[in-house]
């Protein structure tokens, strides 16, 4: 037996699925989509490896940084997997069969939070806080992943602001307990 997802996501699909009906109009232009696919692809986890990987040398006197990033996104993915399977909102091309375009292929059947834009806020902000010059690049990505994940029709934008705050939450606790 499916999971009922929670009552909330019902009212909220109804507010947000025209604004989402109108986003994901943009991703018939080709460029745009293949913009957006291009982001949502970089987002999977190649940019984030990229930079875990690259903290010896990007920091040389903080080598540790390297552990800090990696167990803060591992205990990012546990609590976003959790609540994604715990609380079960469909995608919005699921849910809006007819309404939604459906931009690229979903990983899953529940788009509640967005893990993509989680990872992209969270990166940006330990980003900020040990290798700021490197803001002008991972922060238009960030954006531009999230921005992908509605304008592909598998997130609403709730899904992608609550990524972004639980990414924000994990960055802040990572920054608080490890420095």
């Amino acid at each position: 037996m499916r999971p009922r997802p929670l009552a909330v996501f019902d009212r909220l699909d109804l507010w947000e699925w025209r604004f989402c009906q109108r986003i994901t109009l943009l991703s018939l232009y080709r460029p745009w989509r293949l913009t957006l696919q291009a982001a949502s692809r970089l987002g999977d986890w190649p940019v984030w490896v990229a930079l875990i990987a690259a903290q010896p040398w990007l920091q040389p006197q903080h080598g540790w940084r390297l552990a800090q990033y990696a167990t803060t996104a591992c205990l990012a993915i546990v609590a976003y997997r959790l609540l994604k399977t715990r609380l079960c909102r469909e995608r919005p091309f699921i849910t809006y069969r007819n309404g939604v375009h459906c931009g690229e292929p979903a990983r899953d059947r529940y788009s509640f939070p967005s893990g993509h834009t989680m990872h992209a806020v969270m990166f940006c902000v330990l980003v900020a806080a040990h290798t700021p010059w490197l803001l002008p690049i991972v922060l238009p990505l960030s954006l531009l992943i999230a921005v992908s994940r509605v304008g592909l029709g598998l997130h609403y934008t709730s899904d992608v602001i609550a990524g972004a705050a639980i990414g924000y939450g994990f960055a802040l606790l990572s920054l608080y307990v490890m420095g």
